[in-house]
């Protein structure tokens, strides 16, 4: 199978689909590999370590998309590359459909096959391909956050860990999840005074044990929102439902009962964001003043330590790729029913339930595809 890795296009976005390591597990193992030129030098990746893998280097997007069987890339197709994909072409990427009318129309009609990292999953229930991204974007979550908070930036002026006799930043986290459990090791870590909201029983329990006193832990009601997110400095959206739209947790009534200068993390975004006022922003310009209240609602924010972002991303999704390319993509997804819940798009049609439940399309089973 011929692999083409496109240089990513989307703003301040400099991670790359392979690493030249992973290049050369599928040398290894009888594939050809295309590489766009200097695709990854932004993080230190040369022209010559890929051709020292193994790959070939081409000058432009156009040729990958012409040539490759299957294009491996970081974020979601930008619209002048989906107008390349062609009918049977694998897409293998983030998509984050829900929220995307336009991407997904895209898709469907390009006849591509489009399988999703976010909704791969596993034998524990988890999102083994989203996790990695989930816990940079979580870390940095609080970093951004820190950032916001600073006068310069828009914010109350507050210290995250406080000093002796002045009180710490009140850290709100919604969502007790791999974002969110993230997000409150590095609050607790620079001392702030952290709190995180969930519904689920066992995770709850997972958090009090973990954290104990150095951090409250919540069960989400509304009243309960309300009054943390309310007294709160910094509130990080850490929520996901897989594959479909976030659910808008705090309103845009809440707001107005927040501190002026108080900030809005919405790591949700991807799905549409779980803060009613939420709208992407790019790493050029990350954040906005809604009521007084900072928002930083980047949707692609493991770019920003893209170099990290890569190795942790390829760790996670080689092995399902090699398996994509050695076996093609429906025996593939056959053999491993984790790997067929990445499919949300096959030629033609939408074959994730929640994504077709969302943007109205009729949702098609991917084991119609795969007899």
């Amino acid at each position: 199978m011929l692999i083409g890795v496109p240089k990513e296009i989307k703003n301040h976005e400099y991670r790359i689909g392979l690493t030249p390591a992973a290049v050369r597990e599928y040398v290894e193992n009888g594939h050809d590999v295309i590489i766009e030129n200097n695709g990854g030098a932004a993080i230190g990746f040369t022209n010559d370590q890929y051709i020292e893998a193994g790959a070939s280097i081409v000058d432009t997007p156009e040729e990958i998309f012409a040539r490759a069987d299957m294009i491996v890339k970081v974020k979601e197709p930008q619209a002048v590359e989906r107008a390349m994909l062609k009918p049977g072409q694998i897409l293998y990427t983030y998509l984050h459909l829900a929220p995307d009318p336009e991407q997904t129309k895209d898709l469907v009609d390009s006849g591509a096959v489009c399988i999703a990292y976010e909704t791969v999953t596993d034998n524990q229930g988890g999102l083994p391909l989203l996790k990695p991204m989930s816990q940079v974007a979580g870390r940095m979550s609080v970093q951004a956050g820190a950032t916001a908070l600073e006068k310069a930036h828009g914010g109350r002026g507050v210290l995250m860990g406080g000093v002796p006799g002045v009180a710490p930043a009140k850290v709100v986290v919604i969502g007790g999840g791999v974002v969110g459990f993230n997000a409150a090791q590095m609050a607790v870590g620079m001392h702030a005074d952290v709190t995180i909201l969930d519904r689920n029983p066992a995770v709850l329990e997972k958090l009090s044990n973990h954290f104990e006193a150095s951090a409250k832990v919540v069960y989400s009601t509304k009243a309960a929102l309300a009054e943390y997110v309310a007294e709160a400095d910094l509130v990080v959206g850490a929520v996901l439902v897989p594959g479909a739209a976030a659910p808008k947790l705090v309103s845009r009534d809440m707001l107005k009962t927040m501190q002026p200068g108080a900030v809005l993390v919405d790591v949700a975004i991807d799905q549409g964001g779980c803060f009613e006022t939420s709208k992407a922003t790019t790493h050029a310009e990350p954040t906005y003043i809604i009521d007084d209240v900072v928002h930083y609602c980047v949707a692609n924010m493991p770019g920003a330590v893209a170099r990290t972002s890569t190795y942790a991303l390829n760790n996670a999704t080689l092995h399902h790729c090699v398996q994509i390319a050695n076996k093609g993509w429906k025996k593939a997804l056959k053999d491993d029913s984790h790997l067929k819940n990445g499919l949300n798009v096959c030629e033609g049609k939408v074959t994730c339930e929640p994504v077709a439940v969302d943007l109205g399309y009729d949702y098609v089973p991917a084991d119609e595809f795969l007899n």
